[in-house]
């Protein structure tokens, strides 16, 4: 059986260098190389896509959770940086925050539960990737 899709998006390069249109659902995106790389510094580059997703997931994750909970948490912001090196391999640092003020309790389950969004999860899981020819 062939798993569903949940998500599914295109990207096509254009004639400036690097610059990338992404189409995903109703949305348009661009990405695009900063300049000291060679590109225009039109969009996020691919990295700062993959971390956006994360921290997007995190964010409404943890929204939803407070949510059901019926803690008021106010906005909830989640700091990214990704990192790469020949000794540790590549990494992200994710720092939570929330505009109220949150019990240790609450803040070891919002922890626990942020190991546990679904970006999260498929990127610790690692992801299988095929590529094939198109037409």
């Amino acid at each position: 059986m062939h798993p569903k899709p949940i998500s599914s998006a295109s990207a096509k390069s254009t004639s400036t260098h690097y610059r990338t249109v992404i189409s995903t659902g109703r949305h348009d995106l661009v990405a695009d190389e900063p300049a000291l790389h060679g590109g225009q510094d039109a969009g996020p580059a691919p990295y700062d896509y993959l971390l956006a997703s994360l921290g997007a997931c995190t964010a409404m994750t943890l929204q939803m959770y407070a949510e059901r909970k019926g803690w008021d948490v106010g906005e909830i912001r989640v700091d990214l940086e990704l990192s790469k090196s020949e000794d540790t391999g590549t990494s992200i640092r994710r720092v939570l925050a929330t505009s109220n003020p949150l019990s240790d309790e609450q803040w070891a389950r919002l922890l626990d539960v942020a190991g546990k969004t679904p970006v999260t999860k498929s990127l610790l899981a690692g992801i299988a990737i095929t590529s094939r020819r198109g037409p």
